[in-house]
């Protein structure tokens, strides 16, 4: 898509509207700010950052055809984005513990915010195919320490259900990305417009972020637990910390193959139409968002570890009614069960992490998780896509089977071992 010649005349009627409610939007929090003297203000702008976190991360699937044609670029070149950009997102979150203690939470969070709104603008301005790498690889830097910085705040400020509910906002925000950048898109602009609208939300929370960097602290407003390891090697050491990144590298995995596998394996294998398996992947994605809702609202009463086990089980029995070649509408059940399960897991997770492995663990602890999980996002999927090429798509639904089951056996493990105490719920 090549930009128009009236573009410039058209920017500052499009941007004009967005700047403006950045601006309106930063001056209600920074009223709030100043009137309010509890944690509150700290939490609904955690939730607003879980938002704008979600709000580039799917924004490229809808703008890679347009920036494809732009560089004269194959199809699969876009996999190097998401290499790039994963490396990035790894290398933060993995000393996400060392960033906090030199420059606390709030620091972290308003750096790493500038650094993707950075990213956005660049990826709207690049006419090099290497500087747009580059890009992602000051995307994924970013978005990892957003990431665990919001899930160490949370873990140890929040409870269950606020946690869950800041999962769920995640969703809102990459829900409304692709359909920013498709609405631009749609109007015959050019991609570079949603993303500089991408970039000025994400400045905005950038400056938030800085002004209320020292009302944030650090990850934990308690000592370190005596005799635990505080360093990253010291956290590396503890098999608790290991079994949670495989459980959270496991999890990350099966959610994104049945968000990326679902389509292709219902028109290619079951020969099932576009629109009926489009709507599968919508209900899958739907039952994820409106389970977290859900569990937001039971989870205190009736427990983290319970609903943990429940919902791995649920899932379970998802991905078996998945596998089977059934009519389109039990397929819409089996990945709505699926989604359902799924939906509080990694929240949950999260919530008990500092319990479960010490306040002194688990700064460094959820950062690897994290990690984890953004390496079982990228290597399942394609490891299951591999195991396709060479036995056919029918071995990714039996592959979910086997990972779901694979999971449950995991975080039972970690639960029932006697010398793991995982506290009170």
């Amino acid at each position: 898509m090549r930009l128009t010649n009236d573009l410039p005349n058209i920017v500052p009627d499009i941007d004009s509207l967005p700047r403006f409610r950045c601006l309106m939007l930063a001056a209600v929090l920074l009223k709030q700010l100043h009137a309010s003297r509890s944690d509150s203000f700290l939490i609904a702008l955690a939730f607003l950052g879980f938002v704008s976190l979600g709000l580039p991360d799917a924004v490229i699937g809808v703008a890679w055809p347009s920036i494809r044609d732009t560089f004269q670029l194959r199809q699969g070149a876009v996999g190097l984005v998401f290499v790039v950009s994963g490396l990035g997102y790894l290398l933060s979150s993995s000393f996400f513990g060392w960033l906090t203690r030199t420059l606390g939470i709030g620091l972290v969070l308003a750096v790493s915010t500038g650094l993707v709104a950075t990213a956005m603008f660049g990826f709207g301005f690049s006419t090099i195919w290497v500087v747009f790498i580059c890009f992602a690889l000051i995307h994924g830097l970013g978005s990892g320490a957003i990431d665990a910085g919001l899930n160490g705040y949370a873990a140890h400020h929040m409870s269950a259900k606020h946690l869950i509910w800041l999962h769920a906002c995640y969703c809102v925000g990459a829900s409304i990305g692709p359909l920013l950048m498709a609405s631009v898109l749609a109007n015959g602009r050019h991609y570079r417009i949603g993303y500089s609208i991408v970039g000025e939300t994400m400045l905005a929370m950038s400056v938030l972020f800085l002004i209320t960097h020292r009302r944030w602290g650090t990850a934990s407003a308690t000592p370190h637990s005596a005799g635990l390891p505080t360093s990253a090697r010291g956290a590396l050491r503890s098999w608790a910390v290991w079994c949670q990144m495989a459980i959270f590298f496991l999890y990350t995995g099966i959610e994104v193959t049945f968000s990326q596998w679902t389509f292709t394996v219902l028109t290619e294998s079951r020969h099932v139409g576009p629109g009926p398996a489009g709507i599968a992947v919508g209900v899958f994605w739907g039952s994820l968002g409106a389970g977290r809702i859900v569990f937001g609202l039971v989870a205190d009463r009736v427990g983290i570890d319970r609903i943990v086990r429940c919902c791995l089980l649920i899932t379970c029995g998802g991905a078996i009614l998945f596998a089977v070649p059934l009519p389109i509408e039990a397929t819409w059940l089996a990945l709505a069960t699926a989604g359902f399960g799924l939906a509080p897991v990694f929240p949950c997770l999260i919530s008990r992490t500092p319990r479960r492995l010490g306040t002194a663990l688990s700064t460094h602890a959820i950062g690897f998780q994290v990690g984890a999980a953004m390496i079982g996002a990228a290597a399942v999927p394609g490891g299951l896509g591999v195991l396709a090429g060479v036995a056919g798509l029918k071995m990714v639904p039996l592959g979910l089977v086997v990972l779901a089951g694979l999971l449950w056996l995991l975080h039972e493990g970690l639960t029932r071992r006697p010398d793991f105490d995982s506290g009170p719920e």
